[in-house]
């Protein structure tokens, strides 16, 4: 799970936006919580292997005592690394993390007082309950040698000696003196208290799952993550215990029952789009003819002449009378390339003298660089309306930055997986809470809640060219097409002017979303989701289901564009003939948050396994390159379109070293940070803003 940055929240649990000792307490705890579910689970599975321990005093705490070199082991382990990771990426001081270890130390060392208190008194309460029972022996059946002590029923393992509540190492006696049914009652009843902690552990996940939108219930996903995998270890060992052989049938009942169950929608575990109407039974056919339909040539004529009215606006907006126009790419790359984009937008904004915005035609990309283009966009329409807004304050690279991963692996656990059942209501309609709705109310307070609005609130700004046209795309997983969300019709952009025989029976690569659901209520959509479903990162996020007949489901824009390269040339392209005669060229403006080309990687050789497994991840691993090789042609081809007046200027982060690299996830370290911004400054990409300062100038070439 490092790969999607899971490592992190272990290693640094944040807790109300901080890693703080309150969140370590809350972590320790839960650690704490699922090392006792997992000795709770062994000690029902496996003390009837060691029945000595029914006769003794505490059998709870030696079992626990005696098996805690793993606990103990993993403890020492995470101290280490959290030590350096700490210390090294989220640059704590040393004074800070010792705070941070005390908080872990006291909530786990607090919860296992707790168990071992409560078992203290269960053994008490048996112990009196089934005194009796301990007298009902026989003489002859002690054992006279030290061989005889030694339990070596089938059942049992041949344990000599174990260690006391003293740290003394004891040897074992037999139990053969004591009656069967006096130590078969003693381990039930050890059995029944450990079942009501972990029931007590399922209470509190459900409790917390009820309370999640509340900051004060959001605990660090790591403690979330650990109380799941208690309650599953408990679940696990339930079903051995009481179905023993037959555990493995009972859970192939229970998939069919659930799979029978989503079949017939009497459950729906999937993922909507905020603001869809889902309601409505008059569902749009998806289907070759019902995409040919919403670009016929009379829809697509009206929706140039929309557009070329914009286009005609925005030149007005400008001082020259043939200026350049700017149109900016945005990579994916999760909280990396946010982080980045938002960087090399205020560093534009400042070298522009706040014009960059107004020199800006069109936006679109994928995922984490769209999150900060639609937020510098909003920052920079609020500023337009009057507020008192510095697009170049730094706090704003801060919100963009934070973390967003916490809450989406908390509701993962909480909610998907423990407590699927809570809604809430965007416009007129209701949706289930998932992780999917977490992640958008984080991006939501991260920014300030500036980004909580319609689709449809931007068709007027859009539309009269005070902020840049704005497009977001998905990939349909269905066919791979792309759906476009606009606030404005673009009709013209499903799919090439140039059709061949072929054409027909292909259709459109490219889907107009408002024109597909247009009774749907597609303008009331959340731009949230909208930016959501641009940057749905394969399991981390839940991909989206459309209201289609049949249903479709959208997944991140980086799988068919990565860098939005491919939606621009073909809008550039459809507009060609007024770009010509309207402008002195095209400036395209590349935010990548990964370095293009790969010739120094250098070629890995490695052993047998990777002869057996590159067939199948030399595809992943140059899913990008392929996008570049593909995006380059196709500039090439367009670029005699423009009489060589299409210019590509991109900025790359390029870490300084391989080992410092930020990942591609949505959580970045404070070194990571500082690393991500001090990119922006390395050579690559201080000569990449010297030629857009050129392309920039007022005066005509």
């Amino acid at each position: 799970m490092e790969f999607f940055g899971a490592n992190t929240l272990f290693l640094a649990p944040e807790y109300l936006g901080n890693v703080n000792a309150a969140g370590a307490a809350i972590t320790g705890v839960c650690t704490g919580i699922f090392i006792m579910s997992w000795n709770i689970t062994t000690f029902i599975l496996h003390s009837g292997r060691f029945r000595f321990l029914a006769t003794s005093s505490k059998p709870f705490l030696k079992y626990c005592l005696n098996n805690a070199i793993i606990p103990l082991a993993f403890l020492i382990l995470y101290f280490l690394e959290a030590l350096y990771f700490d210390r090294v990426k989220e640059l704590i001081p040393l004074k800070q993390f010792l705070l941070i270890l005390g908080g872990f130390l006291g909530g786990f060392f607090l919860l296992v007082l707790i168990s071992f208190l409560y078992f203290f008194g269960a053994d008490q309460r048996i112990i009196r309950t089934y005194k009796s029972d301990i007298i009902d022996f026989d003489e002859n059946k002690i054992p006279e040698t030290e061989e005889e002590k030694i339990i070596t029923d089938d059942f049992g393992l041949p344990v000599k000696n174990y260690l006391n509540t003293r740290f003394q190492i004891r040897k074992v006696r037999s139990v053969a003196h004591y009656s069967q049914n006096f130590l078969d009652t003693i381990f039930k009843r050890h059995h029944f208290s450990a079942m009501l902690t972990v029931l007590l552990a399922f209470i509190f996940m459900l409790f917390i799952a009820f309370f999640l939108d509340n900051r004060i219930f959001q605990i660090p996903a790591a403690a979330s993550i650990l109380l799941f995998f208690a309650i599953l270890i408990a679940v696990i060992g339930a079903l051995s215990y009481f179905l023993k052989s037959w555990s493995l049938i009972f859970m192939v009942i229970v998939f069919i029952t659930l799979n029978l169950l989503y079949k017939y929608d009497v459950i729906d575990p999937r993922n909507k789009a905020y603001g869809l109407n889902y309601s409505n039974p008059d569902r749009p056919e998806y289907s070759l003819e019902s995409l040919e339909s919403l670009n016929t040539p009379a829809k697509i004529e009206s929706d140039k002449n929309n557009m070329i009215s914009i286009l005609n606006r925005w030149k007005q907006n400008q001082q020259e009378e043939k200026p350049f126009m700017v149109v900016f790419n945005f990579s994916g790359g999760g909280v990396r390339s946010a982080s980045f984009a938002m960087n090399v937008l205020q560093e534009l904004d400042s070298i522009t003298k706040g014009t960059i915005m107004k020199k800006t035609m069109l936006m679109t990309g994928a995922s984490g660089g769209m999150l900060a283009a639609a937020y510098f966009r909003e920052l920079s329409r609020l500023k337009i309306n009057g507020a008192n807004i510095n697009l170049e304050n730094k706090k704003y690279l801060d919100n963009i930055s934070e973390d967003l991963l916490n809450p989406v692996f908390s509701s993962l656990i909480a909610r998907d997986l423990i407590s699927p059942s809570q809604k809430f209501s965007f416009g007129p309609y209701r949706y289930v809470k998932d992780r999917g709705y977490a992640f958008e109310e984080k991006l939501n307070r991260n920014t300030k809640n500036v980004l909580d609005k319609p689709v449809g609130f931007y068709e007027e700004d859009e539309k009269n060219a005070k902020i840049p046209l704005m497009i977001l795309s998905s990939t349909v997983t269905r066919d791979f097409k792309k759906m476009l969300v606009c606030s404005q019709p673009i009709s013209f952009m499903m799919q090439p002017e140039n059709k061949d025989s072929t054409s027909k029976m292909t259709g459109p690569d490219a889907v107009d979303f408002a024109a597909l659901f247009k009774n749907m209520d597609p303008m009331n959509l959340r731009m949230l989701t909208a930016l959501r479903m641009n940057a749905t990162y394969p399991y981390i996020l839940p991909s989206v289901w459309l209201p289609s007949n049949p249903v479709i489901d959208v997944m991140d824009a980086g799988l068919r564009d990565n860098i939005g390269a491919e939606t621009t040339l073909r809008f550039l392209n459809v507009f060609k003939n007024w770009i010509n005669e309207n402008t002195r060229g095209v400036l395209m403006i590349q935010v990548r948050s990964r370095k293009k080309g790969s010739w120094d990687d250098g070629y890995k050789s490695g052993g047998i396994f990777d002869i057996i497994t590159n067939p199948f991840t030399m595809l992943e691993n140059n899913w990008f390159k392929m996008q570049d090789y593909f995006q380059d042609d196709e500039i090439s081809y367009i670029e005699n379109e423009f009489s060589k007046n299409l210019h590509r200027v991109s900025l790359m982060y390029i870490p300084k070293n391989a080992e410092g690299e930020a990942p591609l996830n949505f959580h970045l370290t404070a070194s990571e940070k500082k690393e991500v911004h001090a990119s922006l400054f390395r050579q690559n990409n201080e000569e990449a803003i010297e030629s857009i300062k050129e392309f920039l100038k007022n005066e005509a070439k």
